[in-house]
């Protein structure tokens, strides 16, 4: 029976949520701790200037070969899928020391000057070379819908890295690279390890499993062997060249379509990562000042990166599955271009409702929010205004990422590349859109930039969802326009709780909040009775889950 991929990417996106609330949840605590232990100019060093090696090096191999490999996994040769994801290790190798080179002789003497610095860098590229060695675990664990073996080893190693890093600091603040770097290098060995060692596991189960079921009775009466859909007999076969294999030694068309993604790679990191490279490469903000930032961007983006990463990660996975890059809408099967339209209209509903209330109560409330933080070191004018102007990016990068991440999952390989020159666009936009706000308007100029950037996506990828679409008669991207009752709510929210943040704040911190969590009550209760239709298909399928699961039981 083909697997439901509709029911693993809803678990998938569940569970994923789940998983980045609580990685979220503790990077909030993790920064509050550092703050106060190490201060804002580690925090720029190790937030900013190493994460941002470690995003290009993840970026430009994992991320790429992975988008590439997870497409029509039903169909792989899976010898050819290994070949291919080996060739990660050797990209990785070359990146992380050209990567790892420039950051140490080519940025300002004030972060390389820092004890344990050079330690820090280097760590981070030997980290990203052990996590690639089990990419081809990792994807297989993926494409064989093992959605809870990926949240308990992410949290494990997520927890692992937390302890490792704060445990040398408590007693050592002035050593904090030295923890960051010795953090890395534990998580990404026991990521790897891990891997290998659940799957060495789960293949000596299955061969058991075989063998007290390899006795059925054929209609001659002879025996006959059962197959697992499962490829893998052995461990070693997730080593390039060992597992068998009677075709060429890559796929053509994986290897053309993972090229494309290489290319868009570099471009989306541009445009992803856009702000830490003018922070890095230039002085327009001191580190101190960077980390400044670095605290309020990530409270600024905890909706986007535990609720929209996970289901576009989720979403990816389940249309690259439903819908066929080489062929139009209209000549593919009925039943999944409709389920797969309804799906999508559903993603931009959900989506643009949360970006809305985030940016409505994010206006009145993101002085009681940086308050609670930091105190009133963060409750100054610079920091609210940043974390009022990412509540504006919120809403627009929740749309942008279903919109891209449908264009991603179902493009071919032809209009991936077309599309490149496009991005080179957007990318020289951003990047001076935000240098010249960064100059005008100092650090917010960032977060405009990137609203900048956002925009531009979402046109783009908009034009080509029409034009996909324009064969059929359906609408997915009706889900983008809010409901008039909800949208109503919305503004007597956002009027409310603008003339509570006048009158009560800071004095009467309290009625303040009380106020905005009963105007929340209202908009998500005007949301749900609008959106009925939606939430009942969600109970059904969570009243489907559960039940199968009673029946195995």
């Amino acid at each position: 029976m083909a697997p439901n991929f509709l029911k693993s990417s809803l678990e998938n996106a569940s569970f994923n949520i789940v998983f980045q609330i609580m990685c979220r949840c503790i990077t909030f605590l993790l920064n509050a701790f550092v703050v106060r232990h190490v201060g804002a100019k580690l925090i720029g060093i190790m937030n900013v200037r190493l994460l941002l090696m470690e995003s290009v090096i993840l970026m430009l191999t994992k991320e790429t070969f992975t988008k590439a490999c997870l497409t029509n996994t039903s169909e792989h040769n899976w010898a050819q899928v290994v070949n291919l994801l080996w060739l990660t290790i050797p990209l990785c190798s070359i990146i992380s020391f050209v990567c790892g080179y420039v950051w140490l002789f080519f940025l300002s003497a004030d972060e390389t000057s820092q004890l344990y610095y050079t330690f820090g860098v280097w760590s981070i590229a030997i980290s990203c070379i052990i996590e690639l060695m089990s990419l081809a675990v990792q994807l297989v664990a993926s494409a064989f819908l093992f959605v809870r073996l990926k949240i308990i080893l992410e949290s494990i190693m997520i927890a692992l890295r937390t302890v490792t890093f704060v445990s040398i600091i408590v007693f050592n603040p002035e050593n904090a690279l030295l923890a960051f770097g010795i953090a890395q290098l534990i998580a990404a060995v026991f990521y790897t390890t891990s891997h290998y060692v659940y799957f060495y596991h789960y293949i000596k189960r299955l061969k058991r499993h075989k063998l007290k079921r390899r006795l059925s009775m054929s209609d001659d009466g002879t025996e006959e062997y059962v197959e697992s859909e499962f490829p893998f007999l052995s461990i070693k076969e997730f080593l390039p060249g060992q597992l068998k294999n009677h075709d060429t030694y890559f796929n053509k068309n994986l290897s053309s379509l993972t090229w494309s993604f290489l290319m868009q790679g570099g471009l989306k990191q541009i445009l992803t990562e856009g702000e830490r490279y003018i922070m890095t490469f230039s002085p327009l903000l001191t580190l101190a000042e960077q980390g400044m930032y670095d605290v309020v961007n990530n409270l600024g983006s905890l909706a986007a990166r535990f609720i929209f990463r996970p289901i576009e990660e989720s979403s990816y996975f389940y249309f690259t599955q439903m819908v066929e890059r080489s062929q139009p809408l209209s000549r593919q099967n009925p039943a999944k271009m409709y389920e797969s339209t309804n799906v999508l209209r559903y993603l931009f509903t959900v989506v643009t409702s949360i970006g809305l209330i985030v940016l409505v109560f994010g206006q009145s409330y993101s002085p009681l929010l940086l308050w609670l933080y930091g105190g009133d070191a963060l409750s100054s004018t610079l920091p609210v205004l940043l974390l009022r102007a990412h509540c504006l990016a919120v809403l627009l990068l929740s749309v942008n990422g279903i919109t891209e991440c449908y264009t991603h999952a179902t493009a071919d390989s032809a209009t991936l590349n077309k599309n490149n020159f496009i991005m080179i666009c957007e990318s020289i936009v951003f990047l001076g859109a935000s240098y010249i706000f960064v100059v005008l308007f100092g650090p917010v100029g960032f977060i405009l930039g990137n609203c900048v950037n956002m925009g531009l996506r979402i046109i783009h990828s908009i034009l080509f969802i029409n034009k996909r679409y324009s064969v059929t008669n359906e609408q997915p991207l009706a889900g983008l326009v809010p409901k008039p009752f909800f949208s109503t709510c919305l503004i007597v929210a956002a009027l409310v709780t603008s003339c509570s943040q006048a009158y009560y704040f800071p004095d009467k911190k309290f009625l303040h909040f009380f106020i905005g969590v009963i105007m929340f009550m209202i908009v998500v209760i005007s949301w749900a009775y609008e959106n009925s239709d939606l939430l009942k298909l969600g109970l059904n399928k969570w009243l489907e889950k559960r039940n199968g699961d009673v029946k195995r039981d």
